[in-house]
């Protein structure tokens, strides 16, 4: 049951949800002005290119022949139907899934990284500096840097440095350098915030690199939407006209909106976030004006944020613990047209685990939030006697996330 595109009828275009929000965005703020910033105030950082994807009115923007070459080499993903979980589950549910765990890294996080690398070397900058939690954007990263012969920098959460050395060695194996952060402070175990703080005081102090974000910046939601939209024409072909629910995992945001952005626009689809019970942004965190990292370097965004300080508990889903949200994802459930719901730690791996048994594949830690939620979904359409569409980003493998199952298997895991 696996619905497949041909490479020609990939994406040739990003959709751009910024003009067709609910309501019109509030701009960021800068540091020490707290004024709007322009694009000069973000050039030390980012390419001109991202600069205006980043503000851009225009719905659709034109992916790169060259960006397309690479994303080539995976893409289209499946689409697959996820037959044996629903009869497990005994639901009239028909459960969709997009397998980004296909691509080189083994999550959606190429989607953009391979984007931002080009913007980058297109505009002569040949080094890049970044953040990772469990370590899934430094590894994609590291890998499309090593598509451009460029250097890359990775400030890796300590608690997931120590946690999932096999990330390490693939980031290394690609090329670039890994070190875990805080950098100043070795018995700390890290966060997201703290390791954005790195990888930017880094990026500003050299004139010969950039800054790369793997999540919550408009731009990076933009490139990830080649998710949904394959997704669309792929449910045509599994004989559906549209899914009643789109759900994703969600962290920072990149992985939720590149599933759920292109049926934005479509009030008959529910649109439903999964976020870690010990980092609950959107569900339990206030919607205001807040850096997007813990030393106040950058910009302030509008969003959902528990606070740039907040330091979440050391969870396996290390993609996930971020104290704020993407400002696109912040507005959609600010203004009630995104659901959010939040999970503890044992609840999204008793589905992981259901999903391994019945799909055969073992999902990311960060994917048995997601999971979690569309078993919820289905039961309750049980319960309703009610046929629903259900479909959800499968956003990454767990291969590399093994000991996280080890403390699951033999009751080891803390249920934060």
């Amino acid at each position: 049951m696996q619905f497949h595109l041909p490479a020609d009828k990939m994406p040739t275009a990003w959709y751009n949800a910024l003009p067709e929000m609910p309501e019109p965005m509030q701009p960021p703020l800068h540091p020490g002005t707290r004024e709007p910033v322009g694009p000069d105030d973000l050039a030390p950082l980012f390419p001109m290119a991202l600069i205006q994807q980043e503000m851009s009115g225009d719905i659709w923007v034109d992916i790169p022949g060259e960006v397309i070459d690479i994303l080539r080499l995976w893409r289209p993903t499946p689409l697959v139907r996820a037959t044996r979980l629903e009869q497990a589950l005994g639901t009239p549910a028909r459960i969709y899934f997009k397998d980004e765990s296909v691509s080189p890294a083994g999550s959606h996080k190429p989607n953009t990284a391979v984007p931002q690398a080009f913007y980058n070397k297109q505009e002569g900058v040949n080094r890049l500096t970044t953040e990772t939690g469990a370590g899934q954007w430094g590894t994609a990263l590291s890998f499309a840097t090593a598509q451009y012969d460029m250097e890359c920098k990775v400030y890796m959460v300590r608690a997931s440095y120590n946690q999932k050395p096999y990330r390490k060695i693939l980031m290394e194996t690609w090329g670039g350098e890994v070190v875990p952060s805080p950098i100043a402070d070795p018995d700390h175990p890290g966060s997201l915030g703290l390791a954005i703080s790195d990888a930017v005081a880094d990026a500003v102090g050299r004139t010969d690199t950039h800054y790369a974000l793997g999540s919550v910046l408009n731009h990076v939601l933009l490139h990830q939407t080649v998710i949904g939209l394959e997704a669309k024409d792929q449910l045509e072909l599994a004989g559906e006209r549209t899914p009643d629910v789109v759900v994703g995992c969600c962290g920072g945001g990149s992985n939720l909106g590149g599933i759920a952005l292109p049926f934005m626009t479509d009030p008959k689809v529910r649109l439903l976030a999964a976020e870690p019970a010990s980092c609950p942004t959107l569900t339990e965190g206030t919607f205001e004006y807040d850096f997007g990292d813990s030393a106040g370097m950058t910009p302030l965004m509008p969003m959902y944020t528990l606070g740039a300080d907040f330091v979440p508990p050391s969870i396996h889903a290390g993609g996930l613990r971020y104290h704020g949200d993407s400002p696109i994802i912040s507005a959609l459930v600010k203004a009630g047209r995104m659901e959010a719901v939040a999970y503890p730690q044992g609840k999204t791996f008793e589905a992981a685990v259901q999903f391994a048994r019945t799909e055969g594949k073992l999902p990311a830690p960060e994917a048995g939030h997601v999971l979690r939620a569309v078993i919820d979904e289905a039961l309750a359409a049980k319960e309703l006697d009610e046929e629903r569409v259900i479909l959800f980003s499968y956003c990454g493998h767990g291969f590399l996330d093994l000991a996280a199952y080890d403390d699951f298997n033999n009751g080891r895991l803390i249920d934060a």
